[in-house]
């Protein structure tokens, strides 16, 4: 029994249920959100507890996720990835302070680590020995290296446009992997009936309520690194809408538990051909599913499974929503592999995208503190990086013909 977790709460329809391992959606359809005793975890969890702590991992947070006491961490070392301070971008941009959290490595090369480690820890507590998930890649390939470590088999289906890069790490952990001729949306469909059919333990972040759980250490190691010192905003990357909606719950976590005095506001950056719900936000509308139409795999979901949660995030924390190019996602990869030498798939860097975007359109105050997570690593689309980036000089092993090419270039060493 899990004395810190009162139990898991409808967003929708407000029924409870008991948190047992294999929890998943409400009867009404709705995505459950575990709920926490904060008064009890306060008697022995605090900030000086974690300063003591040796763990450098997302289980450094143990007393915030739901876990029974015994249960082991995964073997994978997920989380406590670097917080860089970035002061010539942040004066390129025309803003006070920046950040970058580098999530791309993580052992899978994604911030869907934390998700899929939790995944297991769950699996673990449930007797189950295969796991399996739906995905445009990463949360396929980190749920496959997770699962792979932890000794479990997996299911992995991924719609046909899944990069190589993905698809080939889901085949070197072993993964039994499913490529679906269709969308997402059909794709996570199908693999709806094959978890039902053989009762597979099931890692689809949108049915699974503990996986925002896992994701939401993210906002846990943030908030540590800037020594619990709030920053005015925290911009990210959305697609389904499950990782924004752990990134507000962990931090509604730490205001609860005191850990910080105030909340940021979030950044919501989607794809411009894909971005049902930033456009519900700017219409105050319901959202409506929309095309698959962006080289970010990771982010192309035109039917979010968790929409309830994510738009709550955006407009609890008075957030921003902005919306960039495929263009524009590509040029923030160069801006971040240049000026801070961290190189993020088109996914990963969306979010730098979009801050980069509204400090052009004036939309952030010159003096904000800003902190822009990169989700996944760029190796893992080289075909695009290469695309956008240019090829490398090609000469002869000939000192004339490097000089030649120097001169025709107007590169001057």
């Amino acid at each position: 029994m899990m004395k810190h977790v009162l139990g898991a709460r409808c967003v929708r329809c407000g029924k409870t249920y008991e948190a047992v391992p294999d929890l998943t959606n409400c009867e009404c359809g709705g995505i459950l959100d575990i709920e926490y005793d904060y008064e009890y975890i306060r008697r022995y969890f605090t900030r000086e507890t974690l300063m003591g702590r040796g763990e450098c991992s997302m289980w450094r947070y143990r007393e915030l996720l739901p876990v029974e006491k015994d249960t082991p961490a995964p073997p994978l070392r997920v989380g406590w990835s670097p917080l860089y301070e970035e002061p010539r971008l942040a004066a390129e941009l025309g803003i006070g302070r920046l950040w970058v959290k580098d999530d791309g490595l993580n052992p899978t090369a994604s911030l869907k680590d934390r998700a899929s480690s939790m995944a297991v820890a769950k699996a673990y507590e449930a007797g189950a020995e295969v796991i399996a998930c739906s995905s445009t890649g990463n949360a396929a390939s980190s749920l496959a290296g997770n699962a792979a470590a932890a000794g479990m088999r997996t299911y992995i289906f991924v719609p046909s446009r899944a990069p190589k890069g993905k698809v080939a790490q889901l085949l070197t952990f072993g993964a039994t992997v499913i490529s679906v001729m269709g969308s997402y949306e059909e794709t996570f469909e199908i693999s709806r009936y094959a978890i039902d059919r053989w009762g597979w333990y099931n890692r689809n972040a949108a049915i699974n309520p503990y996986l925002s759980e896992g994701k939401k250490t993210v906002a846990y190691e943030i908030m540590e690194q800037l020594d619990w010192k709030t920053p005015d905003y925290i911009a990210i990357s959305v697609g389904d809408g499950c990782t924004i909606a752990g990134l507000w719950k962990g931090l509604k976590d730490l205001h609860a538990m005191g850990f910080i005095d105030r909340l940021p506001r979030l950044i919501s950056v989607q794809a411009a051909g894909c971005c049902p719900l930033n456009r519900a936000i700017a219409e105050n509308a319901a959202w409506r599913p929309m095309e698959e139409n962006t080289i970010a795999d990771s982010i192309a979901v035109g039917m979010p499974r968790n929409p309830d949660k994510a738009l709550a995030a955006i407009r609890e924390s008075e957030g921003l929503a902005v919306n960039v190019s495929d263009e524009e996602i590509m040029a923030a990869q160069r801006i971040l592999g240049r000026a801070c030498g961290v190189f993020g798939e088109p996914a990963g860097v969306t979010g730098t995208a979009g801050v980069k975007k509204l400090c052009e359109e004036g939309r952030l105050p010159s003096g904000a503190s800003v902190v822009s997570v990169v989700t996944g690593n760029g190796l893992k689309d080289v075909a695009n990086a290469i695309r956008f980036a240019g090829e490398p000089i090609s000469i002869q092993a000939d000192a004339a013909e490097l000089l030649s090419a120097f001169a025709e270039r107007g590169i001057e060493p």
